[in-house]
């Protein structure tokens, strides 16, 4: 499809850009991509000019796909540790010219796409250049933004040419990217965009080296400070590649000095700001004054992926000296480590004097008062179990391990649960701690300082959830199985027996999020992709036979099986991340027996068997399913775990639950 032309004479008639978009199957809205950029002019051929209709030359063209999600994310992942997207290619949307002053060889461009994660809107595309000289268009930058915010032309270095500025601030941490065009020797496109790097210092001078190393690890304003003092003692004689360094810097210090200069109500985000400025005392001020904000702000210290920590080792790498520099370096390492690793890290501090050691295990002291953790995020089986021995479990002192009569004990194997930095899954086998700091590691990492209550899912008889709280009294590692102890002010209603009951679920509210995609009959997905049901019927059919659901034999035609399963329900739903929906097929007992009408007993028997569940990927292949011979697994639902944006399969097999995401490298679910 023809999308809407982007003028590039003053006639927009005249010369023009237009972009070709393909629309996305199964797509609710934003459903048409850039695929190609094609440039036409008008023709100036006599004869053609004589006629009523216009006629145009096309003069170059550009095919355009999207961006990787690894590279869209990327500074996301940087700043917050946050999972590494996939190879997944995101579409582009949009195309517009840059308006108002840009370097002057050529017309700029910017194709854009947008993808929302978390509470990121982020923004993404490509820079395109046009030489009309040589009717040539060129791909020239690839640009993400987590802001959204659209690359700018702007004066960064004083140069008479501005420089493109990509914006990818995270939150506090600003991150700005800035190009030069730089003329290169290239017929076609005689012009590129190069970086401006801070990892090679442009001066051989060893106070601009150490400026750039604070640079690097995020200190804007000290290394900025730095500078000042190298340009005045050489009277402003500084090379361009030199000056180039210092402006970049000197926009990031404006950015942290103003967050800095701020009034922020929280002392956690007071501090924030402080560290990332490299106001190391004011911070420490601001910490001693808040003892009532001592958790808030030690929220914020481990939730810090590695940027502040950085911080810390290039401060004390250029000057070892300084207390208040250890003093926070002690801070975050007794939040994120424990206090043995805080002490340890003092007493390598050759420079660190007796009163300084002093002073900050004063602030040690007034941290140990807290007990810093992140929200509770568990997805676990449970069981009866009887007799409870209480020795066998840990047990912080503040928990409360008698329970009243009217309570019952349970056991919860856990599947899944997130430690404040990822998700780690069973067989817990390479968990980090030793015996003496087990109830503090478990408590800590499971995040039940906070919150030790659980929910329990239980499915009734005649197929309604309940929602049952517990509380968690203990936790254990046997082998490589994590348990928790959990109590219940009354035995959970479950009938063992019934076969259409799944067990238990035990999970904590911010665990995960129910995916449930709306369903449509296979009749009504033949009408929107007829060959892409031409593919899953037979195949389908042959899996009921290979299962032993269906006799062998010869299968029906097309047609037949289209009316025989026209209208079973199914799902569309991207798990695998490539960008095109996978289909779920959930199958009852009875949808079954109308294919193949069995004996009245063996029809009830059936009958009170639990749906099963497969899953066929974009081209047709089976990638899950539930109808192996004597399988007693079962695909509870689908879900996205907090914190990531990949989807997962939650699994009942033998009366026990495990997660299953997708490996891109394996291509199945694990």
């Amino acid at each position: 499809m023809a999308g809407e032309i982007v003028p590039l004479a003053a006639n927009p008639t005249e010369t023009f850009v237009l972009p070709v978009l393909k629309g996305r199957a199964n797509c609710q809205s934003n459903c048409k991509d850039v695929v190609e950029l094609r440039v036409y002019q008008r023709s100036h051929n006599v004869e053609l000019q004589s006629k009523p209709e216009k006629y145009y030359n096309l003069m170059a063209q550009l095919p355009v796909t999207g961006l990787e999600e690894s590279f869209v994310l990327s500074p996301l992942v940087n700043a917050n540790s946050e999972r590494q997207g996939s190879s997944t290619l995101l579409p582009i949307s949009e195309v517009g010219r840059f308006e108002g002053e840009t370097p002057s060889s050529g017309i700029w461009f910017y194709l854009q796409g947008k993808r929302a994660s978390g509470t990121h809107a982020i923004a993404y595309g490509y820079i395109v250049h046009y030489n009309p000289e040589r009717s040539h268009l060129q791909l020239m930058l690839s640009w993400t933004s987590p802001s959204g915010q659209l690359p700018q032309w702007q004066q960064v270095t004083g140069s008479s040419t501005k420089e493109l500025v990509v914006d990818q601030t995270v939150g506090f941490e600003p991150q700005l990217r800035v190009y030069q065009a730089k003329p290169i020797e290239f017929i076609l496109n005689p012009v590129q965009l190069e970086e401006v790097s801070l990892q090679s210092p442009a001066l051989n001078d060893s106070t601009y080296q150490n400026a750039l190393l604070l640079a690097r690890s995020g200190l804007w304003t000290p290394a900025w400070e730095w500078l000042q003092s190298i340009t005045k003692q050489r009277q402003g004689k500084i090379p361009a590649a030199a000056q180039a360094q210092i402006d970049v810097i000197r926009l990031h210090s404006q950015l942290t000095k103003t967050q800095a200069d701020t009034t922020w109500i929280s002392p956690s985000q007071q501090v924030l700001a402080d560290l990332i400025d490299g106001r190391w005392q004011k911070a420490l001020q601001v910490f001693e004054a808040s003892p009532q904000n001592a958790q808030e702000i030690a929220t914020v210290l481990k939730a810090d992926a590695g940027r502040l920590w950085s911080r810390v080792e290039a401060a004390l790498q250029v000057n070892p000296h300084r207390t208040e520099v250890q003093a926070w370096g002690a801070l975050i390492l007794a939040v994120q480590h424990g206090h043995e690793r805080a002490n340890s890290f003092l007493k390598e501090q050759t420079k660190l004097s007796q009163e300084s050691f002093a002073y900050i295990q004063s602030l040690l002291a007034q941290q140990l008062k807290i007990n810093p953790t992140h929200p509770s995020r568990i997805i676990g089986s449970v069981r009866a179990i009887a007799p409870v021995h209480l020795t066998e479990w840990w047990q912080p002192n503040f928990v409360e391990t008698q329970k009243t009569e009217k309570q019952a004990w349970y056991q919860v194997e856990v599947t899944a649960f997130h430690n404040g930095k990822r998700w780690l899954y069973s067989p817990f086998a390479n968990l980090n701690f030793t015996k003496t700091s087990s109830t503090k590691f478990f408590w800590e990492s499971l995040g039940l300082n906070s919150d030790p209550e659980i929910e329990i899912v239980v499915w009734l008889a005649n197929g309604e959830q309940q929602i049952v709280t517990a509380t968690v009294k203990g936790v254990r590692l046997r082998n490589t199985q994590l348990q928790l102890l959990v109590a219940v002010d009354d035995k959970i209603p479950q009938d063992g027996s019934n076969a259409m009951q799944p067990p238990p679920l035990a999970l904590t509210s911010e665990a995960l999020e129910w995916v449930q995609p709306s369903a449509i009959t296979l009749e009504q997905l033949y009408q929107q992709n007829g060959l892409r049901v031409k593919v899953i019927l037979p195949t389908v059919w042959r899996l009921l036979q290979a299962s032993g659901q269906l006799p062998p034999g010869e299968i029906p035609s097309f047609s037949q099986m289209l009316q025989k399963l026209g209208y079973w329900p199914v799902q569309e739903i991207d798990l695998t991340g490539n960008g095109k929906p996978e289909t779920v097929l959930t199958i009852s007992a009875e949808a079954i027996q109308s294919l193949h009408p069995t004996s009245d007993e063996d029809g009830e028997q059936q009958n009170q068997s639990r749906p099963r569940t497969l899953i066929l990927s974009d081209t047709g292949k089976i990638i899950y399913t539930d109808f192996s011979n004597n399988s007693v697994q079962f695909l509870t639902a689908i879900a996205k775990l907090s914190t990531t944006d990949s989807l997962s399969l939650l699994v009942e097999n033998a009366n026990f639950y495990k997660l299953k995401r997708w490996s891109e490298k394996n291509q199945r679910f694990e």
